[in-house]
């Protein structure tokens, strides 16, 4: 058999896994009673017992960093999921607007700030980067934790991730290009070969969805669930083989999806959404050294501010143009501040850089605190809209 004659590496390694795994458990129910979403329960949680943190854990690396990329597509699987094909039409026609002022606004706040601080052009561009992209992981997980996914601003939100997300596609091949000091040509080539995958898998997840769905609702609720996970994992593979981010593939197998398909997807892949996304979190902090942030954290607090603010103005431009109303707008703006996944990602692409030991740090501590302060500032985004409509409300009397 085999645990018939478990080692001892193997036990500790089950211990540590289940303590952290019970851990989450426990602060996943006081956000519950806080009222709040739990990501930041999770950051602060990884950042205690990561590099640098009060106890490090010793547990597997790769086993936790792959269940953590599982948990970034499962994510996006099902905010896919609640995302019609219809609405992403809709959304691409009408989205390229607030795509550039969002591209203005905050990759713009990020080139500048590089510039300031005395940086070579193509780190500044870098860091225009992670200032620009919010966390779609992040946002997908407030949504879901605080019940907005069916709310009128969401449609906006996610049109605008839709975008961004798209953008990569050609951002991510460009700039990994200039890094490397690669010519226009394979500069150009990479680009072309990533937007063809993209609007491969879009077409296909828009042509052929209904009867994709068709044949994988049918049988039992284990084959539903492998068939479905599995088919997220090949999506998601195929276009990372192709410099194409795997969330955007996930997010159109989600989008594909439809009918009795939809809902049992949803039901069956909710629980492993939630297990691997708080590992997710969880490893994103675990890299981080509490003791590289000091030196960057005036401007990482700076910076945030800044692109908080850009973000905000950001999703209140795009909801307003979709008629929603103010304190719509304010959620849909608060909800984009979190960056995550796509900032670090480029973040490392720049090692290599005379400032990439900066903009690592920079970038670490600037996605701490805008994942911390962007869910906290959505959970109490109606509270704030309310005190700034009806400032004196506090001293009106009760009425008798």
């Amino acid at each position: 058999m085999i645990f018939a004659a478990g080692s001892t590496e193997t036990a500790l390694a089950f211990l540590e896994v289940g303590a952290v795994a019970f851990g989450l458990g426990i602060l996943s129910r006081l956000a519950g009673r806080l009222g709040i979403t739990a990501v930041p329960l999770y950051l602060v949680a990884g950042l205690a017992f990561g590099e640098g943190g009060i106890a490090k854990l010793d547990v597997s690396e790769d086993f936790v960093a792959l269940a953590a990329e599982i948990g970034v597509l499962l994510l996006l699987f099902t905010l896919g999921l609640e995302y019609t094909d219809e609405e992403l039409r809709h959304g691409l026609r009408n989205g390229i607007p607030p795509g550039v002022v969002d591209m203005v606004l905050n990759a713009g706040s990020g080139v500048v700030v590089g510039l300031l601080l005395g940086w070579a052009p193509l780190a500044a561009v870098l860091l225009g980067g992670v200032t620009w992209v919010s966390s779609s992981g992040v946002i997908s997980k407030v949504l879901a934790d605080l019940g907005r996914l069916g709310n009128r601003e969401t449609a906006p939100v996610l049109n605008l991730l839709v975008i961004e997300d798209l953008a990569m596609a050609i951002y991510l091949p460009v700039v990994a290009a200039l890094i490397v000091g690669g010519t226009l040509l394979q500069t150009a080539t990479s680009v072309v070969i990533a937007l063809t995958v993209v609007l491969t898998i879009l077409f296909v997840a828009l042509r052929f969805g209904a009867q994709l769905s068709l044949k994988l609702g049918s049988g039992s609720n284990e084959s539903v669930l492998l068939a479905v996970f599995g088919l997220v994992l090949l999506v998601a593979g195929i276009a990372q083989l192709f410099d194409v981010s795997g969330a955007i593939g996930a997010f159109l197998v989600g989008l594909a999806l439809s009918g009795r398909t939809e809902e049992r997807a949803m039901e069956l892949l909710a629980p492993l959404r939630d297990l691997f996304a708080a590992t997710f979190f969880v490893f994103f902090s675990f890299q981080i050294d509490p003791a590289d942030l000091v030196a960057v954290a005036g401007w990482a607090v700076a910076l945030a501010v800044v692109t908080a603010g850009t973000k905000v103005a950001t999703g209140w431009y795009a909801a307003r143009r979709r008629g929603v109303g103010n304190r719509g707008r304010l959620r849909a703006g608060t909800v984009l501040i979190a960056r995550g996944e796509f900032s670090i990602v480029i973040a490392a692409l720049g090692t290599g850089l005379a400032d990439g030991g900066e903009l690592g740090a920079l970038a670490a501590g600037y996605v701490l605190v805008t994942a911390i302060i962007g869910p906290l500032t959505t959970r109490f985004s109606d509270q704030i809209s309310a005190r700034v409509q009806r400032p004196d409300a506090a001293r009106v009397p009760a009425p008798t």
